[in-house]
């Protein structure tokens, strides 16, 4: 038997997955029965009306909603069946958060927050120093380090956010609109970054975007409508 690439293994896998939200007597299904398989290093941009299900597939595959049925699997582990200390491991060690408004802490530096999930990963100091510069050289922001979020564009604070993002080597980033609160010649830039560096990195990405331009950074397009996959579209990079 012919032994499978790494890449060619799946980082993610999603089967059957339902979520019904209860409100009073009105029920209303946000997702059903989806299927979705990731490879490890790979690109996925979920597109969608709004309403279609992508946020609350990213907010299920990142711990931060229970599936009504199905399961979720990241790295050989069931995600629904953890406890919450472990799915809040999940969330410091594998996963990385990306979201539109960036979501930097107003008062620390662009190196204070790309130190921070360090610090409550209790990094060794000297680590955490060394990962920050290496992380702010890699996204061409070595030279305002010592800014804080209002003292950046908005470009900038998003490179910043991308940064944090990859600073406890996650195996999976979850992008939310990551190009929502930029410019069509600043998201280019923004997504172009975030798919050298998770290259580089061997990191899994998975952007809800409903940005077509961005949606065609990724190796492969996942289409929703109603709670369900409509369809994919392998892109030629």
């Amino acid at each position: 038997m012919t032994k499978k690439k790494d890449t060619e293994i799946p980082l993610l896998e999603i089967r059957e997955l339902d979520k019904t939200y209860t409100l009073g007597e009105i029920k209303i299904q946000a997702l059903n029965r989806v299927n979705l398989q990731v490879k490890k290093a790979e690109f996925v941009a979920v597109m969608g009306a709004s309403g279609s299900g992508k946020t609350t597939l990213l907010n299920l595959i990142g711990t931060l909603d229970t599936p009504t049925a199905g399961t979720i699997i990241l790295d050989g582990e069931e995600l629904p069946e953890l406890s919450e200390s472990d799915k809040d491991r999940i969330r410091r060690y594998k996963i990385g958060f990306i979201y539109q408004f960036y979501n930097l802490i107003p008062v620390l530096s662009a190196r204070e927050n790309i130190e921070l999930p360090m610090e409550f990963a209790k990094v060794e100091k000297r680590e955490k120093e060394k990962r920050a510069t290496q992380l702010l050289e890699m996204v061409g922001l070595s030279d305002r380090a010592d800014h804080r979020p209002d003292e950046l564009s908005g470009g900038e604070q998003q490179r910043v956010a991308i940064a944090r993002a990859l600073a406890n080597r996650p195996s999976l980033i979850l992008a939310d609109e990551p190009t929502g609160d930029l410019d069509t010649k600043t998201g280019q830039e923004v997504i172009g970054k975030l798919k050298d560096l998770c290259k580089e990195e061997g990191v899994t990405i998975i952007m809800v975007t409903h940005d077509p331009i961005a949606a065609e950074h990724a190796d492969r397009i996942v289409q929703m409508r109603d709670g369900t996959i409509e369809g994919e579209r392998v892109l030629t990079q």
